[in-house]
């Protein structure tokens, strides 16, 4: 009866349901993000590799958010039509979007990982990859490619624990695989001495321990389960969880877009050292967008379920709740960040030049990053509602029509390498502002008149 009762967001303290949801998953992305943290710090620290194995992972980070984007195209359409679907009480219609994700997971899974694994070497290349750090991107994406498929079911699938109010469970899944990875990786990589290769390896391990965590909990102890019988691909429904998914495929893939065109005008630019202090500020990104990712994936789930309820006022609140914490917390990290960058990046390498070149980039980069609190505050309540034109142009906005052309043109300005750094900032701040504002004006303003949205 419990259970019943968490998992019913149309009941108690909206910002009580949110935080039981997005505590234990601020703490696993916590966790997470020191996993990611110190598999960086170990391959920085390789014995006779320096910032090249650094450098080299860093250039298989576009292709690993390619593989992403596909499992956010299934959670970020399915998670929100989930939860509102149990909003408007429907469990067996959740249950089929749920079944239907699943199998749409698995389909697009096995194509992306057949078509990384061919096409691996010239995509390395064209993404920033040189001949001294061919060999360590290589190696790692490799293996990596070849365990994509758990990877996508962890994080495509563990929505549906999260939106039944299991934030636990949830928790648990990602914790899994940054325990499995944070044991595994030195042991791999040093006494048995695989390098990248061991780093690629123990992520792979981690990533099946984490679903088949996923899947079992599905299957046998979720209040609403995975079933043979909903597996059943309906066109109709697909169709649906695909449109609003778009959001966050295009979100990761423009993000991978954004990363692939850094690497190579910091490539051209700035060389190898430049392509090294990028990896280290995508490491920060994660830290301080940590609070973010935690409370939205709290949030969404509440939101989506009030929303199919006609719950507006409870909907207001949640989004007013959330935002206001995901300010906060963004602001404090950042403001962390900026005042002590050098401390921040001897933690991943001690090279002088690298750190020299690295300070005034980490002040760029972060220097607006607060804003992106307020986008991803309103993107989450624009997939939350299923309005899917809003979520697709703000997932474009930043990322591709920002941000990319910005990363070629200011370099070629005679900012050089600088101007990399400014694109992002500058995108920070124009599509946090938009996006926000937009928000605003076709969601919080109807809402306050109790008005369906259009």
């Amino acid at each position: 009866m419990e259970e019943v009762v968490k998992s019913d967001f149309s009941q108690g303290s909206v910002s009580r349901a949110i935080m039981r949801l997005a505590v234990p998953m601020t703490l696993a992305r916590l966790v997470n993000v020191l996993y990611s943290l110190i598999s960086k710090i170990y391959l920085g620290r390789l014995p006779g590799a320096m910032h090249l194995a650094l450098s080299g992972v860093g250039v298989t980070l576009p292709i690993i958010f390619i593989i992403a984007s596909v499992a956010s195209l299934c959670s970020t359409g399915g998670g929100p039509l989930f939860a509102i679907a149990r909003g408007k009480r429907d469990d067996a219609e959740a249950e089929y979007i749920m079944g239907n994700t699943f199998m749409v997971l698995l389909v697009l899974g096995f194509l992306v990982t057949a078509l990384v694994l061919i096409f691996s070497t010239p995509l390395l290349f064209l993404f920033g990859a040189s001949e001294d750090t061919y060999p360590f991107a290589s190696e790692y994406l490799t293996l990596y490619s070849l365990g994509s498929i758990f990877v996508m079911i962890s994080m495509g699938m563990n929505v549906f624990i999260n939106a039944q109010g299991f934030g636990r469970t949830a928790m648990i899944t990602i914790i899994i695989g940054a325990g499995v990875n944070l044991i595994l990786e030195p042991i791999f990589i040093f006494p048995l001495g695989m390098g990248v290769r061991g780093a690629a390896l123990s992520t792979v391990i981690a990533q099946f321990c984490s679903a088949a965590w996923v899947m079992w909990f599905l299957i046998k102890k979720a209040m609403l389960r995975i079933k043979l019988s909903h597996m059943r691909l309906l066109a109709s429904r697909v169709r649906r969880i695909l449109a609003l998914g778009m959001s966050g495929f295009i979100m990761s893939l423009t993000s991978s877009l954004s990363t692939i065109l850094a690497n190579i005008m910091l490539q051209q630019h700035g060389g190898d050292m430049y392509i090294g202090v990028m990896a280290v500020l995508n490491s920060l990104r994660e830290v301080a967008a940590m609070p973010l990712f935690g409370v939205t994936g709290g949030a969404g789930p509440v939101i989506s379920f009030n929303y199919g309820a006609g719950l507006y006022d409870r909907v207001r609140r949640g989004i007013k709740f959330q935002t206001s914490l995901v300010l906060s917390f963004t602001a404090v990290v950042s403001l962390m960040i900026l005042l002590f960058p050098g401390a921040i990046i001897r933690i991943f390498n001690s090279d002088p030049y690298l750190i020299a070149i690295g300070i005034p980039a980490t002040r760029i980069y972060f220097g607006l990053f607060v804003f992106m609190s307020m986008q991803m505050s309103a993107q989450t309540v624009f997939v939350g509602l299923g309005m899917t034109k809003y979520a697709i142009l703000f997932s474009l906005l930043r990322k591709a029509f920002i941000v990319a052309p910005l990363t070629i043109l200011l370099p070629m300005t005679g900012m050089g390498a600088t101007g990399v750094f400014v694109a992002e900032a500058v995108s920070q701040f124009i599509g946090g502002v938009a996006c926000f504002g937009t928000m605003y004006i076709v969601v919080l303003k109807k809402m306050r008149l109790g008005s369906e949205l259009s």
